[in-house]
């Protein structure tokens, strides 16, 4: 059933295209992407888009710097990791001008302890670590305000900043980390506010383990991106049709349970 309903999405979107694919390795499509639940995804579909001629060389990282460094240098073809605000961020900073192909899910962002059980028990000077780069440090720190343990001088930007923060009644003491340690040294900390998918990789549940959790409006899609060159190739607007398929979306609500969330 899964098989059939891939088929039939990526069939369609090759004859709107009627294009061939660029020279060199025309059948292979190399993607950038974090392990979970990114590389997962792609490999549910890989043996799909197998049989329609199309190879994936998935590529994991652990960071969300090199994937877009190398699609951007035409190293890789294209990446599957990060949200809108991130890219945006992303492409302000490199000077870089990679582009949004389609949107695929969503990872509520959460807050996570390993020595206290809710965000009350936080005792004043409690420590915090939040990611390190702006579009998650920011969305770090919304939540943060939502579960009541500050207050934002802005309560709605996506990028605030430490220096943006109006009141901290516990006087909470932040650390800024990058995104894929923040597991690692969660039993340092009083809370850390983690990425689902390094969430996941810990073995860690969102549904279960985190204090406060991102709710399903939240904003934060998961992009497939590619540069302006490639990002109507056949190849690209093969997978896109994969990633966006009744199949996919099964698999996401089946294998996550919420954590992770189908966007289309």
């Amino acid at each position: 059933m899964f098989r059939t309903l891939i088929l039939s999405a990526a069939a369609l979107v090759l004859a709107a295209c009627g294009r061939e694919a660029p020279q060199g390795a025309p059948d292979t499509l190399t993607v950038a992407a974090t392990a979970v639940p990114h590389a997962e995804i792609l490999e549910m579909v890989r043996p799909i888009l197998a049989e329609q001629g199309l190879k994936l060389d998935v590529k994991v990282f652990n960071d969300y710097v090199q994937p877009n460094l190398q699609v951007d240098q035409k190293q890789l073809d294209v990446s599957y990791f990060q949200t809108a605000p991130y890219l945006d961020e992303f492409n302000k900073a490199r000077g870089t001008n990679l582009v949004r192909v389609i949107g695929v899910h969503i990872e509520p962002i959460g807050a996570y302890s390993r020595k206290h059980k809710a965000l009350a028990d936080l005792p004043q000077g409690a420590s915090v670590a939040i990611p390190n780069e702006p579009s998650n440090g920011g969305r770090a720190l919304l939540l943060l305000q939502k579960g009541g343990l500050i207050t934002l001088k802005d309560p709605k930007n996506p990028l605030s900043t430490l220096n943006d923060i109006a009141t901290n009644p516990k006087g909470l003491k932040f650390r800024e980390l990058e995104a894929a340690t923040l597991p690692r040294v969660l039993g340092e900390l009083d809370l850390a506010v983690i990425n689902t998918n390094f969430a996941l990789d810990a073995k860690l549940d969102p549904a279960r383990d985190a204090l406060i959790l991102e709710d399903k409006q939240s904003p934060y899609v998961n992009f497939l991106v590619a540069r302006p060159d490639n990002k109507d190739d056949p190849r690209v607007q093969k997978l896109a049709a994969a990633l966006n398929s009744p199949a996919v979306k099964a698999f996401i609500e089946k294998t996550y349970h919420g954590a992770v969330q189908p966007a289309f």
